[in-house]
């Protein structure tokens, strides 16, 4: 994913949230997915989907049963 790309999507997921400790950061190997962070704690990867000549993105974020107190 392109700077200006992972730029946007940080700051509508920081709008979104009201939060502004997201980062999103591009992965050194793969060009259609980031890694978002919470803080210095990694929460997500978001994919770039562009299908059917619509792009969207999906944020993934996987819950540990260790982490629900």
């Amino acid at each position: 994913m392109e700077k200006t790309e992972l730029e946007r999507v940080q700051r509508y997921l920081r709008t979104l949230f009201g939060n502004p400790q997201i980062k999103v950061t591009g992965r050194p190997k793969k060009k259609d997915s980031a890694e978002v962070y919470l803080g210095d704690e990694f929460i997500g990867v978001l994919f770039k989907d562009e299908e059917d000549d619509e792009l969207s993105y999906n944020f993934q974020m996987a819950i540990l049963d260790t982490d629900l107190d």
